[in-house]
Formats: structure tokens, C-alpha cells, sequence
């Protein structure tokens, strides 16, 4: 089995760990009624997605 050689310090640990992180998700307003949603999904306030209707929306 494989062994270390020696100790992997603090700093060459987190250097390696630098890009392992949370990323913001991408939202976008809504053209019918200009509410944040995701991009490329259906919106979840009115139902539109890409100018049509695809869910019924709740009065």
C-alpha cells in the first residue's frame, strides 16, 4: 500500500483546496413578471418559460 513520504502541511493542503467551493446560482428576471428565478427553468411565481405558459398558474 502506498505511504506518504511526509506530512502534507496546512498550507499545500489548502492551496490545493482553493477551488473547492460554493458557487452563486444563476438568476435571472422573469420577462412576464419580473421576478428572480433560475436561468432555463420554468418560473416559479407566473409559469412562463421562454414567452408561453407552461404551467397553470394558482389564483
Amino acid at each position: 500500500m502506498a505511504v506518504p513520504k511526509s506530512k502534507t502541511s496546512k498550507q499545500r493542503r489548502n492551496k490545493r483546496r482553493t477551488h473547492f467551493k460554493l458557487a452563486a446560482p444563476g438568476l435571472v428576471e422573469c420577462s412576464q413578471c419580473h421576478s428572480l428565478k433560475m436561468s432555463h427553468r420554468v418560473c416559479k411565481e407566473c409559469g412562463y418559460y421562454d414567452g408561453k405558459e407552461i404551467i397553470k398558474a394558482e389564483a
